[in-house]
């Protein structure tokens, strides 16, 4: 892939399969990795690592949006953020700053970054001229909670449906309407605590993946790594989520997801790899 100049978001169809986005999280208390990457180096290092493992873009969080989770101010998420966007853009690696902060997109912006990736889905009018004028893409991302990080609350997947559904509508024609290009725009559903408490409306939601494409002609984003509604099945832990995490992302990616986030770029990336391959003969012996 032809190197990006900073800010240009890839785009969903520029390789055949969806975009890897690798999860680097620099905070203190991510439910999975919390306090790992929260050193510069660590981070940087985690994110080639990444890179190297099939990442074609890393996402870097700057602070934790479970239920459990502290909140962190925009001076000290612009702090973690800095040293670890300016390694990774002297590289020219396509970045994505996770954070909901007006105050911490405005200073992503200013270090290049290809995305920035929402859990509020933007919604703040008085930050649509600045995202107008950027060119990087914004993933909008549904929750329940609408406002601020994941919390514990039950939900009906019908219910759930027809909220995601509204809130696109909604929430996508504010944007353009205010100058931001549709080709920008990517739709994330939420998943884990993003849509209740419990695992039947995560799996519900992920599901439908061709109904979200359908509804919208936009790229979807999946994010389904380590997330609890996944052990809640399996009855394993965190450490041991690997199989389960890679079986609802290869779900995801089968069903159409254009970008799909995790922390373990290696196992999915060899995992569609393979697919490919089995696929591609499989495409040769029907044309016999």
């Amino acid at each position: 892939m032809a190197p990006l100049a900073l800010g240009e978001p890839l785009r969903a169809g520029d390789r055949r399969g969806p975009l890897l986005v690798g999860i680097v999280n620099i905070t203190e208390d991510s439910f999975s990795d919390g306090g790992r990457y929260l050193d510069a180096e660590a981070a940087v290092r985690q994110a080639l690592h990444l890179r190297t493992q099939g990442a074609d873009i890393v996402e870097l969080g700057p602070a934790a949006s479970n239920p459990d989770s502290a909140r962190v101010p925009a001076q000290e998420e612009c702090g973690r953020l800095a040293p670890v966007l300016d390694r990774l853009a002297a590289e020219n690696i396509p970045t994505s700053v996770d954070s909901f902060l007006p105050e911490t997109q405005r200073f992503a912006l200013t270090r290049g970054v290809s995305y920035l990736n929402d859990i509020q889905g933007f919604p703040h009018p008085e930050a649509y001229e600045a995202l107008a004028a950027a060119r990087c893409g914004l993933v909008v991302m549904h929750s329940v909670q609408r406002l601020g990080p994941a919390t514990r609350v039950p939900t009906d997947p019908a219910e759930v449906w027809d909220g995601i559904l509204e809130f696109f509508t909604e929430r996508l024609a504010a944007l353009q309407a205010a100058g931001v290009a549709r080709d920008r725009l990517v739709v994330d559903p939420g998943l884990g605590y993003f849509l209740g408490s419990n695992p039947e409306t995560s799996f519900a939601v992920l599901s439908g993946v061709r109904l979200l494409k359908e509804q919208f002609a936009l790229p979807v984003m999946i994010s389904a790594s380590r997330k609890s509604f996944l052990r809640s099945v399996t009855g394993r832990g965190i450490a041991q989520s690997g199989p389960a995490t890679l079986a609802a992302e290869m779900h995801a990616a089968l069903d159409g997801a254009d970008f799909i986030r995790t922390h373990d770029v290696g196992a999915l990336h060899d995992a569609l790899t393979v697919f490919g391959a089995v696929a591609e003969h499989a495409s040769v012996l029907r044309a016999r």
